[in-house]
């Protein structure tokens, strides 16, 4: 049984790693049946929340699993409240057993607050992305850490076309007369492009970047993707990608840079000065990856200074972003909150995908290999 493998490795880690490994085992070994407490964090849709019935992921609607979960016995506490020492979810950390949370609207679990959650076992992200958790303290602490891959890639692949699109145009400005009763062309038209023809890179091509480079091919453009691991040569002739094993080799021939990898310390902070330096001189940028990818400081500079020509995406560091982020105001920029991956399909998708996950849970079975972020104090590649 699933259970008894669970004890029988957290014993074997006990025994080979000494008293450092004490809470792997306490927490394998309370992985039992009975009542568990599960605490939600998402976003408040406030008068939203009733404007649709699919609209599940924010606090009101919290995944559409409340009656399923309270039927079964369990203890469902959902909030919006979680950052700093008197926030809702600090009042729950220390006897909580599973926590959901979204990169939308993330609770970030770090090393002190695992430490503090001696009944925790499970860290669900509804979506894609747990680089809001530090890993590594969860695999140290023996915590399973899991997402629902695939959930929302086509909603994240459309969305970066769009704001290709948004960005090639110089749709904004536009817009924008619009709003404020102007009407100047030359405004607009003076550095608004065709992307036919134009060469694009995407940075990643894992199951987003693969669907963006689909979603390009008919647009006829020059399409250039660094990862890895090469794709399938079927997969690369239908998008007529190509593959470049040099990252700063790839970056200087792009008109247009599209981040699509995982946040990781290696991938922490990897678009400095010195590497935005070396692009294109007016390089379009769109990163609906995560914020911290980029040096924000470096962002903002080469915004200002027109050596990039223009920056779109949806995540900030941190999230939400503070009234004063420098991003907010930079020149050039298109910038949402953290949408792309949160629409009403997609939401639906992630609530199913986590009521699976937690019914597994429960039964002691496994999830779909997929999912797993940390299992068994093992990191997934990419996090690596």
């Amino acid at each position: 049984m699933a259970m008894k493998r669970v004890a029988a490795s957290a014993l074997r880690a006990f025994t080979s790693s000494g008293n450092s490994t004490s809470s792997l085992l306490t927490r394998r070994l309370h992985a039992s049946p009975g009542s568990k407490k599960i605490v939600g964090v998402f976003y408040d849709a406030k008068e939203y929340a009733a404007k649709n019935p699919n609209f599940l992921g924010c606090t009101e609607n919290a995944l559409g699993i409340r009656q399923w979960l309270e039927s079964q016995g369990h203890q469902y506490i959902v909030t919006s409240d979680k950052e700093g020492p008197h926030c809702e979810l600090e009042k729950h950390i220390p006897d909580l057993h599973v926590l959901i949370t979204t990169p939308f609207h993330p609770a970030y679990v770090t090393a002190e607050r695992i430490k503090k959650a001696k009944n925790l076992q499970l860290l669900l992200t509804a979506g894609i992305g747990s680089d809001h958790v530090d890993l590594k303290a969860a695999a140290d602490a023996g915590l399973t850490v899991a997402e629902v891959t695939g959930s929302n890639v086509v909603s994240v692949a459309e969305d970066e076309l769009m704001r290709i699109l948004i960005l090639v145009r110089n749709f904004l400005p536009g817009h924008h007369q619009v709003i404020s009763g102007d009407w100047n062309v030359a405004g607009i038209a003076y550095r608004a492009y065709d992307l036919e023809g134009k060469t694009v890179g995407t940075v990643g091509a894992g199951r987003i970047g693969r669907l963006l480079l689909q979603r390009l091919k008919p647009f006829n453009c020059n399409l250039l993707y660094h990862d890895r691991i090469k794709m399938d040569p079927e997969l690369e002739n239908q998008t007529g990608a190509k593959f470049e094993e040099d990252l700063d080799k790839m970056l200087p021939k792009c008109d247009i840079i599209v981040i699509n990898m995982p946040l990781t310390e290696k991938t922490r902070g990897m678009f400095d000065k010195d590497r935005i330096a070396k692009l294109k001189k007016g390089v379009l940028i769109v990163n609906n990856a995560r914020g911290a990818i980029m040096d924000t400081q470096a962002v903002v500079d080469g915004c200002s200074s027109g050596q990039i020509g223009g920056y779109s995406g949806d995540v900030w560091n941190p999230q939400p972003a503070p009234k004063d982020h420098p991003w907010r105001y930079m020149p050039n920029q298109a910038m949402t909150p953290h949408i792309s991956g949160t629409t009403i399909d997609a939401q639906i998708r992630y609530a199913a995908g986590v009521k699976d996950m937690l019914d597994r849970y429960f039964k002691g079975e496994d999830f779909p290999p997929q999912h797993y972020i940390v299992k068994d104090g093992e990191l997934a590649s990419q996090y690596r």
